[in-house]
């Protein structure tokens, strides 16, 4: 009975690299991200509501200078395999580190704009070069 599971278990592994070797370099992205945010304990973007308080991680895609009523606000789409959120910094047109391909840690209270999650003026952690 003991030679069961070592069968099994090359199979499991060798199932997994064949998944992995015919997926495409977004798939494998996404899975990356995915796995990075339920070992942080965030919330999933995906699983995120209007007026909801939460946490959540993610890849920075993009990040823009996009006025507001008048008012300078940056904007960048943070992901994490699941779902983009916009994440917005009302008054500001710069912040150091924040910068597309950056890896950090956001938290506030979710609104909905435009049938899109939007995350204004979060608190927010950049995540360490090193582990990207």
């Amino acid at each position: 009975m003991s030679a069961a599971p070592r069968t099994e278990k090359p199979a499991g592994r060798f199932r997994r690299m064949l998944d992995r070797l015919s997926s495409s370099p977004e798939d494998l992205e996404s899975e990356e991200l995915q796995e990075d945010t339920a070992a942080s304990g965030c919330t999933r973007i995906s699983d995120c509501s209007d007026r909801q308080i939460v946490k959540v991680t993610g890849t920075l895609r993009t990040v823009t200078l996009r006025p507001r009523a008048g008012v300078p606000a940056l904007e960048a789409e943070l992901f994490d395999g699941t779902a983009p959120l916009d994440v917005v910094w009302l008054g500001r047109r710069s912040i150091v580190g924040i910068e597309p391909g950056r890896k950090l840690i956001a938290s506030g209270r979710i609104s909905m704009s435009h049938g899109r999650r939007v995350l204004f003026n979060p608190k927010y952690e950049l995540r360490p070069l090193g582990q990207e």
